[in-house]
């Protein structure tokens, strides 16, 4: 996957675009501004809406500016959206679903946060233009006034986009302080549109990175999934540590760049693993179902972000000159659960990463490819739900400039995965079980419910797993070996 930016548009171009976006949302922008205006209140397109239309970019989900209170929006939207819900009424969002469109209109507004407060404070405002002063980039300060569609551009936002440049309205300093949070979006937004962020703007980001403290942990996740999800993620992440904010919100990226890969000494961890992070996206095809488009997978994305923080914790140098990262896998997932805690991660997403970054090694464990069945069985079993995510971080995880090894890995692991898709034709490994079930075990042996229960099936799920299937018979057998050999049966 290239990370280059995308190339700059003509002011011509994107007067064409907006026409024929303009055209596709007049059903909704039209009806709904003539409705605010005959309720005597102002109403405007504004934000990222305005700017993906100008960049071709086709949403269904839109969002209003309004002179109207948040009260006064809700009873409007009422009588004309198939549902209304409250978004954030102390904010002054009411939000309203319309057929296939997703709408959100918020009152004009102003918020700033105080040098300790995690909650903005929010003014509601009384012009458009005040409103638009307060927005976070100069792309996203701009609207389209409704019904009559005329543009607002205090700012110079379309210039900005055309020259692919992330600038604020006012001073970044301002804008920075009212709501710390910018910082993060201003790496998002190059992220997601592959733009520059004006000099100015990284200095102040540089300057004021500390001030991210006072953010709460959730609204930082939002940003950073954001981030990882986005088509340039190299770009968003560059930016968070060259200006000190991943210090503060994922230390353990910056921390590798300290590091060298034990494989490849002329490489950066750093970098190293940047690179695992886009051929990581390259592969997201295979997690699509058959005839749908690959989508931004935030778990794979992030176990290749992750998968080598335990490098700095285990490094060590040999007599030889050599260093070793020994079970930087073990330890880089416990960092990765501990961080993703710290981040209000889900705990599915937070069992999801770790255990990629824990299995991240497990194929390079077994030499050139002398897997045994019981190898490929145990792969498989440990891997879980996660399997095909562990093949792409694998997979992607290969980042030498050798072209005979790197393939000699390839043909390896191509090995690998079609012995698990014989074994599982033959064997049914996505569902790996004993050959007899808990009741099973207790008739045989005659024994209650109990711990017992639990050793018996763990035995015979070991030998399952050396082993392959078994009939009933044998599975009995091994059964009553295994329990008349224990020294502390009943």
């Amino acid at each position: 996957m290239s990370d280059a930016a995308p190339p700059t548009i003509s002011i011509s171009e994107v007067e064409r675009t907006v026409a024929r976006e303009l055209e596709r949302i007049a059903p909704v922008i039209d009806e709904l501004g003539s409705r605010f205006q005959a309720a005597g209140h102002e109403l405007a397109l504004v934000g990222g809406p305005v700017r993906d239309a100008m960049l071709g970019r086709l949403q269904t989900d839109l969002d209003f500016t309004t002179s109207a209170r948040p009260e006064e929006t809700e009873r409007l939207l009422r009588r004309w959206a198939d549902a209304v819900w409250d978004v954030g009424r102390a904010f002054g969002t009411i939000g309203c679903r319309k057929g296939d469109w997703q709408v959100e209109v918020t009152t004009y507004r102003s918020e700033a946060y105080d040098a300790s407060s995690r909650k903005p404070d929010v003014d509601f405002g009384d012009s458009l233009a005040g409103d638009l002063g307060r927005r976070d980039f100069t792309v996203n300060a701009m609207a389209l006034s409704l019904p009559g569609r005329g543009f607002e551009d205090p700012y110079g936002g379309v210039v900005d986009l055309a020259a692919g440049v992330l600038r604020t309205p006012g001073t970044p300093e301002d804008s920075f302080s009212d709501d710390p949070l910018r910082m993060m979006r201003a790496a998002r937004f190059a992220a997601q549109l592959g733009f520059t962020v004006a000099p100015e703007v990284v200095a102040a980001m540089t300057a004021m990175a500390d001030r991210i403290a006072i953010i709460s942990a959730e609204r930082v996740r939002d940003e950073l999934v954001k981030l990882v999800c986005a088509p340039f993620p190299r770009r968003g992440l560059t930016l968070l540590v060259e200006t000190g904010l991943a210090g503060h919100v994922l230390p353990e990226l910056p921390a590798l760049a300290l590091e060298r890969d034990e494989h490849h000494r002329h490489k950066d961890v750093y970098e190293h693993t940047l690179t695992v992070l886009e051929q990581s996206i390259d592969l997201e095809h295979r997690l699509a179902a058959e005839g749908e488009p690959a989508r931004p997978d935030f778990v794979s994305r992030f176990a290749a972000l992750m998968h080598d923080v335990g490098k700095p914790r285990t490094r060590r140098f040999v007599d030889d000159g050599t260093v070793t990262f020994h079970h930087h896998d073990v330890v880089g997932a416990k960092l990765t659960r501990k961080r993703m805690a710290a981040l209000r991660f889900s705990g599915d997403d937070i069992d999801a990463v770790s255990k990629l970054v824990e299995l991240h090694l497990r194929f390079h464990g077994y030499g050139s490819g002398e897997w045994t069945d019981s190898a490929v069985r145990r792969y498989v079993r440990d891997a879980g739900d996660q399997l095909e995510r562990l093949h792409i971080l694998t997979r992607a995880d290969c980042t030498t400039r050798n072209r005979r090894k790197a393939e000699r890995l390839r043909r390896t692991y191509d090995d690998l995965e079609a012995r698990i898709g014989r074994l599982s034709e033959e064997e049914e490994l996505a569902s790996m079980r004993p050959d007899l079930d808990g009741n099973q075990i207790m008739e045989i042996l005659g024994i209650p419910p109990g711990r017992d229960v639990g050793a018996a099936y763990a035995h015979l799920l070991e030998l399952r797993l050396d082993d392959g299937p078994m009939s009933f018979e044998a599975a009995r057998d091994a059964l009553l070996a295994w329990w008349s050999a224990r020294p502390d049966r009943p």
